[in-house]
């Protein structure tokens, strides 16, 4: 088989091409610092943003030569990154493989998100133990938190170049079609070497058994989310001596989250990320600083402006949060299921791919009920933050456009699939998210 048919030439663009993904490059990490910087310890967002003022946005920024040559904060965060990546290895987990590849072959990952919980939580409870609870690794970060977030983004900056560049070099082994050409993502092989980067041009980029993508979209990042809601947490104690019922909420229902990611990590293995997209700056930035520096803006708030909830209003948000992870893990584990094989009487759409399109049950509802689920859990973490400022609901707009991306990128890309089938399948599936309604 040609390396053509391997790697086909990608002909369409998303985000608008190059114009679009530049302007992505650029306005997305602005973004997150702006985000940042309008919730800081010396001043943060009140309201509708009456007290927005330009000058605090650039308070306590550094020159840009300062985070390029701070050995201290390039230190610390290539420590975490690179400890992670070595933990990932020796740790035991089971191994399982991933989807066929276009040249018949599968990947084998290992997944450990059980081992690499367990020694993160161990680690904290020592360090806990022996700095008498004064933590001051959380402290560094919470007080270093734009800075740091910066670093962050810089060093997606780093990685995706790197992969970029190396999707170049030939394997060396050869791959199952006998050649050593890299499989690259079909998105990610157009004549814009630009928009290669941006979306990702090699699909499953490799440092020998360590797997990039899965490791940035599970390990740095959602870990990171973690201990910045910690870090938040921490100070508030530490600076009054109590627990905020609404801070200490938003930790449980994002700490639950974080670790069900982690340790139900199979299930990434199917998901668009992975099996379609290519690793580039899209998702090496998404994954080492939007997730921890933005989906933390909750907790991030409360520190600085803490509500009390009461227990009526925290037991409404965790029904949200209940109802909305039922949802999502039901529908998942029913299509799961379905394609093992294992829930045969469910309705479906043969196609003459030989594959079948699932409509019934859960799926008959919508076509992505799973993401409505998601969207549910998403505004149960804003809640949490009250109704002081439109600012702390930045995930759940956030989610809602992401979740909506998503929902076109996959119809687009089944119509094309699919064809007759897929409008067979609309006429029986006819809302996309949320039934009913869209």
């Amino acid at each position: 088989m040609s390396k053509a048919v391997l790697n086909p030439r990608t002909k369409t663009y998303e985000f608008y091409g190059v114009p679009g993904t530049l302007a992505i490059t650029i306005g997305l990490p602005a973004l997150t610092v702006l985000l940042n910087q309008l919730i800081r310890t010396d001043y943060h967002i009140e309201g509708f943003f009456r007290n927005f003022q330009w000058e605090e946005v650039w308070n306590q920024l550094k020159p840009f030569s300062y985070y390029i040559y701070n050995r201290q904060l390039w230190t610390y965060y290539s420590a975490w990154f690179i400890t992670l990546a070595l933990l990932d290895l020796p740790l035991p987990g089971r191994k399982v493989k991933g989807v066929t590849l276009r040249d018949g072959t599968q990947l084998t990952y290992l997944l450990n998100g059980i081992s690499m919980s367990v020694s993160l939580v161990l680690v904290l409870c020592v360090r806990w133990s022996i700095t008498s609870g004064e933590m001051p690794e959380l402290q560094f970060l919470y007080e270093h938190h734009t800075d740091i977030c910066i670093i962050a983004i810089l060093a997606s900056f780093v990685i995706s170049i790197l992969t970029f560049a190396f999707s170049y070099v030939p394997l060396v082994h050869p791959n199952g079609h006998g050649t050593r050409e890299r499989i690259l993502s079909l998105g990610g092989n157009t004549k814009s070497m630009f928009y290669n980067w941006f979306i990702g041009r090699e699909l499953n980029p490799r440092l020998g058994p360590l797997d990039i993508k899965l490791f940035c979209e599970l390990r740095p990042g959602m870990m990171l989310w973690l201990l910045i809601n910690l870090s938040c947490l921490h100070h508030y104690y530490l600076r009054t001596g109590e627990i905020n019922d609404a801070l200490l909420l938003v930790n449980i229902l994002q700490g639950f989250y974080i670790f069900d990611g982690v340790l139900n990590e199979e299930g990434v293995l199917t998901m668009m990320d992975i099996v379609t997209d290519g690793f580039g700056f899209m998702l090496a930035f998404g994954d080492l600083a939007l997730v921890p520096f933005t989906y933390s803006l909750q907790a991030r708030y409360l520190s600085v402006s803490p509500i009390t909830l009461g227990p009526y209003r925290c037991a409404a948000i965790v029904a949200v949060m209940a109802l909305g992870y039922w949802i999502f893990h039901s529908s998942n584990k029913e299509k799961s299921y379905f394609r093992m094989g294992r829930l045969p009487h469910l309705k479906s759409i043969q196609t003459d791919r030989g594959t079948k399109l699932l409509c019934d049950s859960w799926w008959a509802m919508s076509q992505h009920i799973n993401y409505f689920g998601d969207w549910l859990i998403s505004l149960s973490f804003c809640l949490c933050t009250g109704f002081q400022t439109p600012l702390s609901y930045y995930y759940v707009m956030y989610f809602a456009i992401l979740l909506l991306h998503r929902q076109m990128r996959d119809e687009h890309k089944c119509a094309q699939k699919y064809g007759k089938y897929w409008d067979e399948y609309k006429s029986k599936v006819p809302y996309k998210i949320i039934p009913y309604v869209y």
